[in-house]
């Protein structure tokens, strides 16, 4: 058998070792920003790597194909009716706003990428539009690689448009003029001070910004308020994905009764993050059933890794078990999401009860990073922040462990550079 030779991305993530990220600078930006008393590099010391990833063109490719493939299943009525069926009825509400921020993660193995998850409010955009002007050509592939790419300052121009756009496409012509920022708890959130770069871009364009716990907002008649200020648009970052919660009563009656521009919605959160929606994705007969093109089943199917509905059948999956990952279907990261090999009796009995979907694992690619101690291997993440079914940015997570988790030293978000293949 021929062995099969490295590609150029293979062997970068393997060799190189030199920092591509200036994090000194970064964090010191981030920290004017934010004001705090206690520096982002304390608070958060691994939630930046200062070294990059390495991506094939034709896996960038495919990554690109399948995002778009999935836009187009998406947009056809025989999905969106299976679809919604299943969920609560708000998400059937109208909201013909795309939802900023979609996020797909993808691992890249020696296969070729493939897609883990969708999620609707992807975190991480604003960190690393601020970390754009500070990544370093650590190398003539990444020199030419980076002069191509666009400057934070366009990459925020293009984060305006997109929520420029989304008011539009609410119905609405006049200027956005007020942005609530919503969240449980958001001074809590871990990537708060993400929050804070999102503000002070908003007010940079003369738009009025709030961060404020969901369970705040107030009606004063047909118009939603923070603190008495009227809100064209929330920018939506709760976990409470169907606005369910009492604390959410407000956001849902705005969305029920288009008070605001909500966005992303529970509509999104639907069609594209609930995770049993994988199951039609990466099953060829449920995709020609619904009506889809042969190239895009073919696509997707090679992309989107086996996925199943866990009902029952606990001897057989449990005998399987290493084969798979198992996550609640409408979990977010990666909480209640469990490797089968790491599973105990115990866990498994609330797994099967229902609930959960099984994915085929797909290992993540690797990253080496030299330490003083040596060399250490970082899993690798890459997601896509999707708009519209187009690319704006990507960027790696790396980590160590079952999950991405911003805890491993040497790891956190990390550039994502696209190099010819050798």
């Amino acid at each position: 058998m021929t062995a099969r030779h490295s590609s150029a991305a293979e062997t970068l993530n393997s060799t190189c070792h030199c920092a591509a990220t200036d994090l000194p600078r970064l964090r010191e930006r981030i920290d004017r920003v934010t004001g705090s008393t206690q520096s982002i590099v304390h608070s958060h010391p691994n939630l930046f790597s200062k070294i990059p990833v390495f991506l094939e063109p034709g896996h960038f490719a495919q990554m690109a194909a399948s995002i778009r493939a999935i836009e187009q299943v998406v947009k056809t009525q025989s999905f969106r009716t299976k679809v919604l069926a299943h969920a609560p009825s708000i998400a059937s509400m109208p909201a013909p706003q795309a939802g900023v921020f979609l996020g797909y993660d993808f691992h890249i193995g020696a296969a070729g990428p493939r897609l883990i998850e969708i999620n609707t409010n992807a975190g991480g955009a604003f960190l690393n539009v601020a970390a754009r002007d500070h990544q370093i050509a650590c190398c003539d592939v990444a020199s030419e690689y980076l002069a191509r790419l666009p400057t934070s300052k366009q990459l925020e121009s293009t984060i305006l448009e997109m929520f420029q756009r989304e008011r539009k496409l609410a119905g609405r012509t006049s200027p956005l003029r007020s942005i609530a920022i919503v969240d449980d708890k958001p001074g809590s959130q871990f990537l708060y001070p993400e929050f804070l770069l999102a503000k002070q871009l908003f007010e940079s364009a003369g738009i009025r910004t709030h961060i404020a716990d969901v369970s705040i907002l107030k009606l004063d008649g047909d118009r939603v308020v923070v603190d008495g200020d009227p809100v064209d648009l929330i920018y939506n970052r709760s976990t409470d994905f169907y606005l369910q919660s009492p604390a959410a009563h407000v956001l849902r009656d705005a969305f029920e009764r288009n008070l605001a521009v909500v966005t992303p919605h529970p509509g999104a959160f639907a069609l594209y993050a609930n995770k049993q929606n994988l199951t039609l994705l990466s099953d060829a007969d449920s995709l020609a059933a619904l009506g889809i093109d042969k190239p895009s089943i073919d696509l997707l199917t090679q992309v989107v890794p086996p996925t199943h509905c866990v009902k029952g059948e606990d001897e057989t999956w449990w005998r399987d078990r290493k084969d798979w990952f198992f996550k609640p279907e409408s979990g977010f990261g990666s909480r209640g999401a469990y490797r089968g090999d790491k599973l105990t009796r115990r866990v498994f009995a609330d797994v099967v009860r229902g609930g959960y979907i099984a994915q085929k694992i797909a290992p993540p690619g690797e990253r080496a990073h030299a330490t003083d101690d040596g060399t250490m291997s970082l899993k690798v993440d890459i997601r896509c922040y999707v708009y519209e079914g187009e690319i704006q940015l990507m960027a790696a997570r790396l980590y160590q462990g079952q999950t991405t988790n911003f805890r491993t030293a040497g790891g956190g978000f990390a550039p994502v550079y696209i190099v010819q293949t050798t």
